[in-house]
């Protein structure tokens, strides 16, 4: 009962702040909050709602190859949006494509988080020598593209690993490619709010009963320097769900076995030009939608948390 209590007045207060207000004020943000929670629930739901699993050989018929969308006079009732070279239900693969993307963008952007946080809390509280070596280190790596980055991180493993590891491996060498390529952002964001947060007077007092750095770091600080943090994460994954897609289309991304949106946007590009359009146009509106709709909530967040728009 008591647990519930809490729950309930945790509630009342989320419903009364502020940050409520203004999201159901603004009516882009939850037309946003809605299309996007509406792909990801989809997507996690893929293989109980999909027609078909389109990635499951024993599912697909060549004959039904090129089907056009139902709405065409040759179409097919099984296949609302048509079919790909390979005869894939094309709504089916959009649900599982959009599946691998979002775990690959969400997976990606936990990593940089947890590889930024710590790194932007140790180089704002200890500072010294070590704030600088991280700094620079973070400052190289900002000079050059993401996609660049996460390029160079995918050929070094493709490198190192046997051809007939990597594709096993794709996945996880993608995810850490990705989060590799943008921790730095995180990184300073942190930095910059556990300098200004270490010279507060709770921060001092927590010195003085003798609390060590780390509890200090973690218990204390951190949490005062999460509201930044949580508008660059929800904007970062648009970015991690794009780049993806971009490693992908240019065939270093997840395998064709398992193919994520930007997969099945380089496939449908092969026959644009004739006549199947459904097979590239409908992956890349579904790409396009999920990254307008993250975008706009970390737009959103931005301005909610800023106190000075308040």
């Amino acid at each position: 009962m008591a647990a519930a209590a809490r729950i309930r007045d945790s509630l009342d207060r989320f419903l009364d702040s502020d940050i409520w207000f203004s999201f159901k004020r603004s009516k882009v943000t939850v037309a946003a909050a809605i299309v996007s929670g509406a792909m990801i629930l989809a997507a996690l739901i893929a293989p109980w709602i999909s027609p078909q699993n389109p990635f499951d050989p024993a599912a697909l018929d060549l004959l039904d190859a090129f089907t056009p969308p139902v709405w065409y006079e040759d179409g097919n009732p099984r296949f609302l949006l048509g079919t790909d070279d390979q005869g894939r239900d094309m709504l089916s693969a959009l649900l599982y494509g959009s599946r691998i993307s979002i775990m690959v963008g969400l997976i990606s952007v936990v990593l940089a988080m947890a590889i930024g946080i710590s790194l932007g809390l140790i180089a704002g509280y200890v500072g010294g020598t070590i704030d600088a070596v991280i700094m620079r280190i973070a400052d190289v790596q900002i000079t050059f593209p993401a996609i660049l980055v996460a390029l160079l991180i995918d050929g070094v493993a493709r490198g190192l690993l046997p051809n007939e590891r990597h594709d096993e491996l794709a996945l996880a060498v993608i995810v850490t490619a990705l989060g590799l390529s943008i921790w730095p952002q995180f990184a300073r964001t942190v930095r910059g709010s556990t300098m200004v947060e270490k010279n507060k007077e709770y921060v001092q007092a927590a010195r003085v009963i003798g609390l060590s750095r780390g509890l200090i770091m973690v218990r204390h600080v951190l949490p005062n320097v999460m509201g930044p943090v949580l508008v660059i994460a929800t904007i970062n994954l648009a970015i991690a769900v794009l780049g993806e897609a971009t490693l992908s289309f240019l065939g270093v991304g997840v395998p064709p076995t398992e193919p994520s949106l930007g997969t099945l946007i380089r496939i449908g590009n092969d026959f644009l030009f004739s006549g199947e359009w459904w097979i590239v146009i409908f992956p890349g509106v579904t790409l396009a939608t999920l990254i307008l709709s993250v975008n706009l909530l970390g737009d959103w967040l931005r301005d909610a948390l800023n106190p000075k728009l308040r």
